[in-house]
């Protein structure tokens, strides 16, 4: 019996030993000389140009993160690896280990936060109704007895059926595999509105063959904290992901990165997306926090 006890033991010992390592990404990084970063292909904070090139606000700012992270673990070289994530697999590739820190554009919630831990919040979102510029849609109401557009793995359409404005309003949603594949089918016709983060929508419409031919209509539907991914229980590696984070504030290089991306010429079109740093996003930064989105619509 006390040799079965033992056993059992030793095998909840190797197996939190296990479990510690799997979460000291700072050790792992060091280790191994490289880190993945969960990158996206068509959202507004993060997007690619094609040929394994990834850019954007959050993209660069991971970027930044990464060459402070370097410095933290005393290597001289550092290499960066970029995954590809979607909606549907962003969390389960950070969980798994595939990826060590995801900065694309996703949501802190109360749900998430029970699988990953989140940085702090760097973009305040808010979920907004893009239609094209000759629609008669205007706000939710207009809705009724229309097609829909979102993007499968994400919470828009739950926003859109839980808002008070759109009680008793019957419509049709379509989900796109991406931002861009749910884009299209509103810019095609095929759907009436697309519902999601004004960030995205305004990027795909900047992004588009013809800009002009779409506006963003009616009232916030939802206020969102979007932040970076890590995996759950390492404080150390938390902190140095957010410390890089307050540095950048702090210099100045986050609203550098926001000038840049949203209200200068930005590839592949030249075009700027026109949005400017909202008071929200300036609070958040001002005063670091990783509060989910429950916290901003109480």
């Amino acid at each position: 019996m006390k040799k079965h006890l033992l056993a059992i033991a030793v095998t909840a010992l190797t197996a939190g030993t296990v479990m510690a390592q799997a979460n000291d990404t700072l050790a792992k990084i060091k280790s191994s000389g490289s880190i993945t970063l969960g990158v996206r292909e068509s959202s507004g904070l993060a997007y690619t140009l094609g040929n394994g090139k990834y850019v954007g606000f959050h993209t660069e700012m991971a970027e930044n993160i990464v060459q402070d992270l370097q410095k933290d673990v005393g290597l001289s070289k550092l290499n960066v690896k970029y995954q590809p994530v979607t909606s549907q697999n962003r969390i389960p590739l950070v969980v798994n280990g595939t990826v060590d820190l995801e900065c694309g554009s996703t949501t802190n919630d109360l749900n998430r936060q029970k699988e990953v831990d989140f940085a702090s919040t760097t973009y305040v979102e808010q979920v907004r109704i893009a239609v094209r510029a000759d629609s008669d849609i205007s706000d939710v109401k207009d809705l009724d007895g229309k097609t829909v557009a979102t993007t499968t793995g994400t919470t828009s359409v739950q926003l859109l059926r839980q808002n008070k404005r759109a009680s008793g309003i019957k419509f049709k949603d379509i989900n796109g595999k991406d931002h861009a594949d749910s884009f299209l089918l509103l810019e095609t016709g095929r759907a009436d509105a697309f519902v999601m983060d004004a960030s995205i929508l305004a990027a795909n419409i900047s992004k588009s063959k013809n800009p002009s031919g779409f506006k963003i209509v009616g009232e916030p539907l939802s206020t969102e904290p979007i932040a970076c991914m890590l995996r759950k229980n390492d404080p150390a590696f938390l902190k140095a992901v957010n410390d890089s984070i307050a540095r950048q504030v702090k210099d100045g290089t986050l609203e550098k990165l926001w000038d840049k991306w949203f209200l200068q010429p930005i590839p592949p079109t030249n075009t700027a997306v026109g949005l400017p740093l909202s008071d929200a996003t300036r609070e958040a930064w001002n005063n670091p926090n990783n509060k989910p989105k429950e916290a901003y619509n109480e």
